[in-house]
């Protein structure tokens, strides 16, 4: 009989960092979330919404004679670029097969990083604790001495580590932590997790905005590099209808020699829909809420939360745009 993989447990966000008791913390990754079984020589990985992932990823294919069979594991697929995570190199390759795939592997070669165990040896492990499933994954890694492309995520049930990933490790692309109880099963569809982000409160400039030019839905912010550029940083998510109709007030259709003239932008992150949008005079400063993960370019990667406007603020007060490694 062909052993499934089951559905993926869920977290639920929450906004309290502080280590629940009887619960240990694991680092929250950014990259995708992907579960993958070794089946009498069949390899699986699927992601979260059940995309065959094994031909994008070849790489993790050239791995699996260091695990033993009838294993299977759940985990996130990183890669790892100039000192920090790199989502973007991600994109793009679920439409890389063959020899593509094979090229881009060789370049920048992702990494599974397993944080959960749902079979050894075909036992499956889905019914044990949590704490029995990560002290079996622990001796999984430490008995197959496993190394690239598989790594080990951290977990921890001290709460000044939690402290020390979430004031820390951010700077390098990690996006938080994620709860677990320790007496736990793992139950497939189930927000049987919990996740804290990390998110900063930071100030931009609005360079132009979707929706009615009477109540604005969404920002397009942006910021001065050290040579005067405005530079393109992310958007906002949607504006309470009163805080759009308040910031209409505060802008200027933007005259001619706009910096972002003749830009196309698209509805979201990775998207190729046009977004319609209207260029403003970036002279207004507004304070948005984001969380810590970047593009390679420096820039969110996220939707930040509206937050205020700042008309105390010029746009020489907003800290200049830091660019992302090289490309």
């Amino acid at each position: 009989m062909t052993w499934t993989l089951p559905e993926p447990i869920l977290a639920a966000p929450v906004a309290d960092p502080e280590l629940p008791r009887g619960s240990s913390a694991d680092v929250k990754w950014d990259g995708w979330r992907a579960l993958l079984s070794l089946d009498s020589g069949h390899f699986t990985l699927r992601s979260r919404q059940g995309t065959d992932l094994g031909p994008a990823f070849p790489e993790l294919g050239a791995g699996l004679g260091q695990l033993p069979d009838a294993t299977a594991l759940d985990g996130e697929i990183i890669v790892w670029e100039n000192g920090r995570l790199a989502f973007e190199r991600l994109q793009g390759r679920l439409q890389r097969h063959g020899a593509s795939a094979a090229r881009l592997a060789a370049q920048r070669p992702a990494h599974f990083v397993a944080f959960d165990l749902l079979r050894l040896k075909g036992a499956d492990t889905t019914s044990w604790t949590f704490r029995r499933r990560r002290n079996a994954l622990e001796g999984l890694f430490a008995e197959h001495r496993l190394t690239a492309p598989w790594a080990l995520c951290p977990s921890t049930t001290d709460p000044a580590t939690v402290h020390e990933w979430l004031t820390s490790w951010t700077a390098v692309g990690f996006e938080g932590v994620v709860f677990k109880n320790l007496d736990g099963l793992y139950e497939p569809s189930v927000r049987g997790w919990s996740k804290y982000k990390v998110r900063t409160t930071e100030d931009a400039i609005v360079g132009a905005f979707s929706g009615p030019t009477t109540a604005p839905r969404t920002l397009l912010l942006g910021r001065h590099d050290t040579e005067g550029r405005l530079r393109y940083i992310g958007r906002s998510t949607t504006l309470p209808q009163a805080a759009g109709r308040t910031l209409a007030a505060l802008l200027t259709p933007a005259a001619a020699g706009h910096p972002w003239t003749g830009w196309t932008f698209t509805s979201s992150w990775g998207s190729r829909e046009p977004l319609h949008v209207t260029l403003v005079r970036p002279e207004v400063v507004v304070e948005v809420g984001a969380d810590t993960a970047r593009d390679s370019a420096g820039r969110w990667r996220h939707p930040a939360r509206w937050h205020r406007a700042r008309p105390e603020l010029t746009p020489a007060d907003v800290p200049h745009f830091m660019a992302g490694p090289a490309s």
